[in-house]
């Protein structure tokens, strides 16, 4: 549930203020923990079946044809989207863990060779066979993840309130602060990324008519609100009060002491998201391959799998190198691909499968996160388009 997404609130909340960027973690936080209430209610939805992907839930819910094309795509996206956002996390947690070891003593080296860096470990990993080849990575991801969030803000604190903090939004124009408003709300959307494997998870819980899933998987899911509410508040509110508007959109990157803590913290994160990478891979490395063996009549084997998971891997990579803007990317795949697998359409599924009566508290609560969910989705992705662009003006490619 903890994604490095965590790393940029404070960044965010820069660009939203105290008391919306206080009220937009809330209301997210609130909205994603009901509409992950739902979908654990829902995978057990039929007596006798389980749906234990988000497509065949989808299929359940809008029909096999339309479910397909409805939820694929979107989790493709999703997907994608988090392994070229890691990519560029994991090069420039890289560069910040060489740069505070070296303190200007070693030769200067380019944010697109750490990427590069990167990306060589998974062509390595990405041909391991499945989900469960990576379990000790995964668990090793978990914990890192906790132990970063805790540096991130633990060392702000340490470091205390900039002498000339400064807690009016980043723009001083007012087109540009509604922009960054709408990029910092996919921001935060990316944060809370746990809905796009949630029925898999539950799928690997037994169940029976006397105990059900859903009873011991949300247990864990009130665990895991728990600890990401102990991890993003503290990182969001107090990376934002030490150092205002001028934070990075990466607080590890603004922090520079105490030294072997913050190069620890970022090596922390390069192992988070090189456990994370594979995660998100594993399911399209999985529909790539049915589609060159079914549709495509490709022979399968380890050559058709080293070549077609190595191009994805180079792809994401080459993407990650031409736009490495991680706060802008963080934005635009946080409203275009989170917000309808996260806030909206878990909701939709739950009115087409229950019916709920009109104007009850159900089908309110559904309609006003739907409502919530597609004004993010449309306006998210406009914002951190106008911050990508804004900073390819400066920005030399491929230096």
């Amino acid at each position: 549930m903890v994604g490095a997404g965590v790393l940029s609130l404070p960044f965010a909340m820069s660009e939203l203020g105290w008391g919306p960027g206080i009220a937009v973690l809330v209301i997210s936080w609130v909205v994603t923990l009901y509409t992950l209430w739902q979908m654990v209610e829902m995978h057990e939805c039929v007596p006798g079946r389980r749906f234990d992907r988000y497509h065949e839930l989808g299929q359940h819910a809008f029909g096999e044809k339309l479910g397909l094309w409805i939820v694929v795509p979107q989790q493709l996206v999703v997907e994608v989207g988090v392994n070229i956002v890691y990519m560029v996390t994991g090069g420039k947690s890289l560069k910040k863990f060489h740069d505070v070891i070296c303190e200007d003593k070693c030769k200067d080296i380019k944010l697109t060779f750490f990427i590069m860096i990167f990306a060589s470990v998974h062509f390595v990993l990405s041909q391991l066979p499945n989900l469960n080849s990576i379990s000790g990575i995964s668990l090793a991801a978990a914990v890192m993840s906790l132990s970063y969030s805790t540096i991130a803000w633990g060392a702000s604190v340490h470091k205390g309130k900039l002498a000339d903090v400064d807690y009016n939004v980043r723009a001083s124009t007012t087109p540009g602060k509604v922009f960054d408003f709408f990029a910092a709300l996919g921001d935060v959307a990316f944060a809370y990324a746990g809905h796009n494997v949630v029925l898999e998870i539950q799928a690997t819980i037994p169940s029976t008519p006397e105990k059900p899933s859903k009873k011991p998987m949300w247990k864990g899911v009130i665990v895991a609100y728990i600890v990401v509410a102990l991890c993003y508040f503290p990182v969001a509110i107090i990376g934002y009060w030490a150092f205002g508007n001028s934070v990075e959109d990466n607080i590890l990157v603004t922090l520079n002491k105490p030294k072997w803590l913050i190069a620890m913290a970022n090596m922390m994160v390069v192992i988070h998201v090189i456990g994370s990478y594979q995660i998100y891979a594993m399911p399209v490395f999985d529909m790539i391959e049915t589609v060159l063996v079914k549709k495509l009549r490709f022979p399968p084997g380890l050559i058709l799998r080293l070549i077609a998971r190595s191009l994805y891997v180079a792809f994401t990579m080459f993407i990650a190198i031409t736009f490495p803007f991680f706060g802008g990317l963080l934005g635009f795949f946080g409203g275009f691909a989170f917000a309808p697998t996260t806030y909206f359409l878990p909701c939709i599924m739950w009115l087409s499968i229950y019916n709920p009566k009109r104007f009850s508290l159900s089908w309110c609560c559904n309609w006003v996160c739907i409502i919530l969910g597609v004004c993010l989705m449309i306006v998210a992705p406009i914002g951190a388009l106008r911050q990508i662009v804004l900073n390819a003006k400066t920005y030399t490619f491929y230096s």
